[in-house]
């Protein structure tokens, strides 16, 4: 029998004692979904969550007679959250599928594993394991486990009308857990009804979106959503661009172990178009951070990578140093994939190496004229005041910012 006995997650006190409580009087409790394929695929796990064929007030109750504080976050669903020793679990009631409409469903209680199993998304994510670790499957979840097969659980269409999200979530599990080519069933359903997505919220879309660009490599995933016109429905700005430079700057990020941003994922497939940025932004309602950080990218420069280290300071200066950074590495990823067959673009790829190293050791200088150092002698407050400051921060960065203040002063 397959068991995730062992897992360091599994053996914790606040875990064991809950389940052992929700397990009482000829009722069950069992791990389900996300920990259980973690666990057997040797990934991370961070949340556990629990079925249980308790109803919710029943859960609250036995939770809160084993001392664990209770959050009903969301109760009418079944699930209440239980802070165990300080770890949150959340513990949802078996349901089973009365009536759909899109997202939401009109769910019944019950104490089915099988039919709890088969309402779910996916053969992966259906999976269950008992509190000594002994792994449940009513789905065949772990022969497609074994094999990296990401599966819809019964008709692949009928498990997407019931929430079109999992249409992007076909394609983001794929990305983290799926090998060889997607279940062409899927795909179908998924090209069929990719319509439907303009149903969702924004923030559905995005979050989708980058879970998946957050995937260690999310080029295969990509490149099926093209093919089935997934892509084109949520991030039309790729359709003329071209989606290839993700895969090298996968693999950049990989040789120089640099963190993954989904945010510059998504530059490397878009085109650096400040207006269309700004409206990809407002379009997916993305945080003021993220806008500004695309945005600031598609404006800025991309630096000529034989630039002097004085005449890159001087464009650094005057730009954000963060959207150079960004310019840089999608450059440096784009003459390591040209390098293989061109010894020029293995010259702009040290290139763009080398002034990566400058961007990182940049810290900006700063002017070390005031507007009171002009007042003091005699410049007239307004506009003369302002031009003077510009012409000789002008000279002052032309000057390599060797200029001292005295000598500044001098010259105005």
């Amino acid at each position: 029998m397959t068991t995730i006995a062992g897992a360091p997650w599994l053996e914790k006190q606040g875990l064991q004692s809950l389940l052992e409580v929700l397990n009482e009087g000829g009722e069950e409790a069992r791990i389900a979904g996300g920990a259980v394929r973690n666990t057997l695929l040797g990934e991370a796990v961070t949340d556990v969550d629990i079925a249980t064929t308790t109803v919710p007030e029943e859960t609250i109750r036995r939770a809160k007679r084993a001392g664990f504080k209770v959050v009903p976050t969301g109760y009418e669903h079944g699930t209440v959250t239980v802070i165990a020793n300080g770890k949150p679990y959340e513990v949802t009631t078996l349901r089973a599928d009365v009536e759909t409409f899109g997202r939401r469903a009109r769910v019944v209680f019950g104490r089915d594993w099988k039919a709890d199993a088969e309402r779910r998304d996916f053969t992966i994510n259906a999976l269950y394991a008992e509190a000594d670790g002994g792994v449940v499957d009513f789905v065949n979840g772990l022969a497609d486990l074994e094999t990296r097969r990401l599966r819809f659980i019964g008709e692949p269409e009928q498990r997407i009308r019931e929430d079109y999200l999992r249409i992007l979530r076909f394609f983001r599990f794929f990305a983290w857990y799926g090998s060889g080519r997607p279940d062409a069933e899927g795909l179908k359903a998924c090209a069929r009804l990719k319509d439907q997505l303009s149903s969702l919220s924004a923030e559905r879309i995005w979050m989708e979106l980058k879970k998946l660009l957050s995937a260690p490599d999310p080029s295969r995933a990509l490149l099926w959503m093209r093919q089935t016109g997934v892509l084109t429905q949520v991030l039309p700005e790729t359709e003329k661009w071209g989606i290839d430079a993700i895969h090298s700057l996968v693999e950049t990020e990989r040789a120089f172990s640099w963190p993954v941003e989904p945010i510059l994922r998504l530059a490397s497939i878009v085109p650096p178009d400040p207006q269309r940025m700004e409206k990809l932004a407002t379009r997916l309602r993305f945080s003021k951070a993220e806008s500004a950080a695309l945005i600031s990218w598609a404006e800025s420069p991309q630096p000529d990578p034989s630039l002097s280290e004085g005449e890159f300071r001087k464009l650094l200066y005057g730009s954000e140093p963060r959207a150079i950074d960004w310019r840089l590495r999608l450059g440096l990823a784009s003459a390591r994939a040209r390098a293989r067959e061109s010894d020029k673009a293995l010259v702009e790829a040290a290139g763009y190496q080398r002034l990566l190293d400058i961007t990182a050791r940049w810290e900006r200088p700063v002017f070390p004229v005031r507007g009171k150092d002009l007042l003091d002698r005699g410049y007239k407050p307004g506009e003369e005041v302002g031009a003077k400051l510009s012409k000789l921060e002008r000279n002052w960065v032309d000057s390599g910012f060797s200029l001292s203040r005295e000598d500044l002063l001098d010259n105005a």
